[in-house]
């Protein structure tokens, strides 16, 4: 008897520690893989909200999870230490996987993966550009650096049209 009772607490813990395992795995944070210790807002109007309120622009990432140009400039994005420390201080930061209604969002189309900047006036900076001329917001992997230049750029730009403006 003795026996069957070690037996069934033994499945019993390995039971609860495959159902622990698999808890931990199914977890989705905000960041979805673009940066843990980034703060990430759940929803555009939220983010548009945060970026008046903070007076920080906001970065949004239009990606999908399945997508492999999503996927491999997601781990290029995580570990640039640059764009990960400017977005953690600097910027209100979303990552969308579903398409918003606003469609100044999609200047020269739907496609993932693009990056947009929207300054604290909720203006979409459509300046801010990557380098490819038929898809002007998308970076590959390669372009981290560019990447960061342009989040520099978006800080600078506000600085200088805003700075002097008490009411942003």
């Amino acid at each position: 008897m003795q026996h069957w009772t070690v037996c069934v607490l033994l499945l019993f813990l390995v039971f609860c520690d495959v159902s622990t395992q698999r808890k931990k795995k199914t977890v989705q944070t905000l960041s979805r893989g673009w940066g843990d210790d980034i703060t990430w807002v759940q929803t555009y109007e939220e983010g548009l909200s945060k970026a008046v309120e903070s007076k920080k622009p906001l970065m949004i990432i239009h990606h999908l999870e399945d997508c492999p140009h999503s996927k491999a400039l997601k781990k290029a994005f995580a570990e640039h230490q640059t764009i990960q420390r400017l977005a953690k201080s600097d910027f209100i930061m979303l990552n969308l996987v579903h398409e918003t209604t606003d469609a100044n969002l999609a200047p020269d189309g739907f496609y993932v993966p693009r990056i947009l900047f929207v300054d604290p006036t909720l203006t979409v900076r459509a300046d801010i550009a990557g380098k490819y001329a038929n898809r002007m917001y998308t970076y590959e992997l390669s372009d981290m650096d560019l990447l960061a230049e342009n989040m520099m750029k978006a800080k600078i730009l506000l600085k200088n049209e805003h700075g002097k403006h008490d009411d942003l």
